[in-house]
């Protein structure tokens, strides 16, 4: 019978966050397959936990990972751990998961710590609807495209980023989101944990004059409602009033329902169309 593969989530920073179940599962498993096994054996240390242990990273990933399969096939237990959080967001567990699923192997996983969500809870922004993006891509090409997507997305966004970019980060989001609401958290659970309510151009202001510590997690407001009617309205406004009654028409509506929806789409009265029209 083949063993399971248990996903385990760790501290992001202060080493009381985490659950009773994880500690157990680490102590019992068979073997752990941790991202950085020199940062993990602090924590292995610290709550007596002598489980043999194994890397697993994103240089490894598939080497490695074909090897962890084939233990579990052999009826092995084994907790996955990261550097900090939960395996597989943002990190090289996915891949082991997909392995493990083709392979017929149980996963499960331990909840627990994860930044995203720690940030996004305390960012003061909408958190009914996110994306998360992760680190941004370092090719140009990638990352100017992602950072196009942004520009509409609607949803709250969250993204990672190390501090030796974060300034470049924020300008390059100033310059293409426009100025949006952003929480900016460094250093979550840990004794200096800072949370920095702002806007971007006030942010880029900030890390210029004061230098970043700490990785960041970026809590960026999205598109508002509001912003998307006016950009529709921009667009309609650049062509003729003619031209726009003809696309209704065209859709075979009647001259009356056609000067509604072109009153809609300008935020104007139908009875301002009607004048227009004479």
């Amino acid at each position: 019978m083949s063993g399971t593969l248990f996903l385990c989530a760790t501290p992001i920073g202060n080493l009381e966050d985490i659950t009773f179940r994880v500690i157990r599962t680490l102590k019992e498993a068979d073997l752990i397959a941790a991202e950085d096994t020199r940062n993990s054996i602090k924590l292995l240390n610290h709550f007596e936990i002598q489980t043999p242990m194994t890397s697993y990273h994103e240089y490894n990933k598939y080497e490695k990972g074909r090897k962890l399969v084939e233990k579990l096939q052999e009826g092995k237990n084994i907790a996955l751990i990261t550097d900090a959080g939960t395996p597989g967001i943002s990190d090289p567990g996915e891949e082991l998961v997909r392995m493990c699923y083709e392979a017929g192997i149980t996963v499960t996983s331990l909840p627990g710590a994860a930044a995203c969500i720690t940030a996004l809870t305390v960012s003061g922004l909408s958190t009914r609807r996110f994306a998360f993006e992760a680190f941004l891509p370092p090719d140009k090409k990638e990352r100017e495209r992602i950072l196009e997507e942004l520009s509409e997305e609607t949803r709250t966004i969250i993204l990672y980023e190390a501090p030796h970019r974060l300034c470049k980060t924020l300008a390059l989001l100033k310059e293409t989101l426009g100025n949006r609401k952003i929480t900016i958290c460094r250093e979550l659970t840990k004794k200096y944990e800072a949370v920095l309510r702002s806007t971007l151009e006030e942010a880029v202001i900030f890390y210029t004059e004061h230098e970043p510590k700490g990785e960041c997690v970026l809590v960026i407001e999205g598109k508002s409602a509001e912003e998307l009617k006016q950009e529709a309205r921009e667009k309609w406004e650049e062509m003729g009033i003619e031209e726009h009654m003809q696309i209704y028409l065209s859709m075979g509506k009647d001259k009356k329902e056609a000067m509604k929806c072109v009153a809609k789409d300008r935020g104007v009265s139908k009875r301002e169309i009607y004048k227009a029209l004479l």
